[in-house]
């Protein structure tokens, strides 16, 4: 409860829709400390939403609040949203019309507290928000190093620790703010964690005492958490491209946290090659890029001018032959493809059968003359998909003010 209460103090500090899905978390928090009866979480929850609330449990027992904490009865005119529970039962809302703002960040809570309170291990952690001014003077590098550490010591970071920041962005009409906060209020990231909103970015400050190796800042990359998070998500939403509101994570490499700065611009230019669809294209690790890193050094125009990006924007916007809108589709099977260079693997990261995949991939092959079998030009390909996400990011890193 400690950690919720330090959480509380610093909202004030946040834009008022991350503030409210961080209040959204600190509700669940207490809940969970309190060893309230399941079946009252409905109550509790009713009265958070604003609308009525219900649960059911495996063992059977089933409930329904309004949002003053009358208890209803009989089977719901209208559920707004629903999240199952395993091996059985569900919570929901029934609010009247459209689901509101944050009751989808509501019902993944609700369902998360459900488990717990019901006798199943707790798997997820609260994030820390951070104050953003703090986290933009650890990031900056115009700051004298004695800012830079007592700046650390405040937001509960160890100036020796080595540590490594990622970047989130969101889709067209979300907050960052929130999809930030919701993401690692989902998941349960290893050691210390701070995100704060800086510009139009989330910046997302980790830090695991693994220490030095090597005489270098080594500390593990938190990419395959966050993957395992948003491939969660995207279960719960069924399609790829609309899956976790198109969220995307750039992650940088570990430094020591005076140089912290370096971090954040790798993890800003890895948040370019990260893409709308599954979980291994949107967490892009700056790590796992390599050399690929290098071409976001390369003019946005140069880039939409080559001949294989061109052809590319073309077939994502359906100019070059098929039905519109099926453009996004095919650009998802391709990359899928060239991650795994297997048509099974590749259907089963998109949820499809491979005789769908196989028919998208021909359909690119047939439009641009490749032969995705071959290495070489499985190789051309992803370089032209990730040189067309950065052509699509016009060269903007998201740090805002916080560069």
């Amino acid at each position: 409860m400690t950690a919720v209460k330090g959480l509380l103090l610093r909202l004030s500090a946040l834009d008022a829709d991350a503030a409210t899905a961080v209040r959204v978390i600190a509700h669940f928090e207490a809940l969970l400390g309190g060893g309230l009866d399941p079946v009252l979480l409905a109550r509790s929850t009713a009265g958070l939403a604003g609308c009525a609330a219900g649960v059911e449990l495996s063992d059977g027992r089933t409930a329904r609040f309004a949002p003053a904490g009358a208890a209803l009865h009989g089977v719901p005119e209208h559920v707004s949203g629903r999240v199952d529970l395993e091996p059985a039962g569900r919570v929901w809302l029934e609010r009247p019309g459209v689901p509101g703002p944050f009751d989808e960040l509501v019902l993944e809570w609700m369902a998360i507290t459900a488990r717990v309170l019901a006798g199943r291990p707790r798997q997820t952690r609260l994030p820390s928000a951070a104050d953003p001014a703090l986290v933009e003077l650890v990031l900056s590098g115009r700051e004298d190093a004695s800012d830079r550490v007592r700046a650390l010591r405040l937001l509960g970071l160890a100036p020796e620790v080595p540590l490594r920041v990622a970047a989130v962005a969101g889709g067209p009409g979300t907050d960052v703010g929130v999809e930030a906060v919701a993401l690692l209020g989902r998941g349960s990231l290893q050691g210390t964690v701070r995100v704060a909103r800086v510009g139009s970015v989330g910046a997302v400050l980790v830090q695991r005492p693994d220490g030095f190796r090597s005489g270098s800042a080594h500390t593990a990359s938190p990419t395959a958490e966050l993957r395992a998070v948003l491939r969660e998500r995207l279960r719960d939403r069924g399609t790829v491209r609309d899956s976790a509101h198109a969220i995307r994570v750039g992650v940088g490499g570990g430094t020591d946290p005076l140089d912290a700065r370096t971090s954040w611009e790798q993890a800003c230019s890895a948040l370019r090659f990260a893409g709308a669809g599954g979980p291994e294209e949107a967490v892009a690790d700056h790590d796992e890029l390599g050399p690929v890193a290098l071409l976001a050094d390369i003019p946005v125009e140069r880039l939409r001018a080559q001949a294989d990006v061109r052809m590319l924007a073309k077939l994502e916007c359906g100019e070059r032959g098929g039905q519109s809108g099926q453009g996004g589709e095919l650009l998802d099977a391709l990359a899928a493809f060239c991650r795994t260079g297997s048509l099974r693997q590749a259907a089963a990261r998109l949820h499809l059968h491979h005789s769908s995949v196989a028919a998208r991939l021909a359909r690119v092959e047939e439009e641009l003359g490749w032969r995705l079998r071959d290495p070489q030009d499985r190789f051309r390909a992803q370089l032209a998909l990730y040189a067309l996400r950065l052509a699509g990011e016009g060269g903007s890193n998201g740090e805002g003010d916080g560069g």
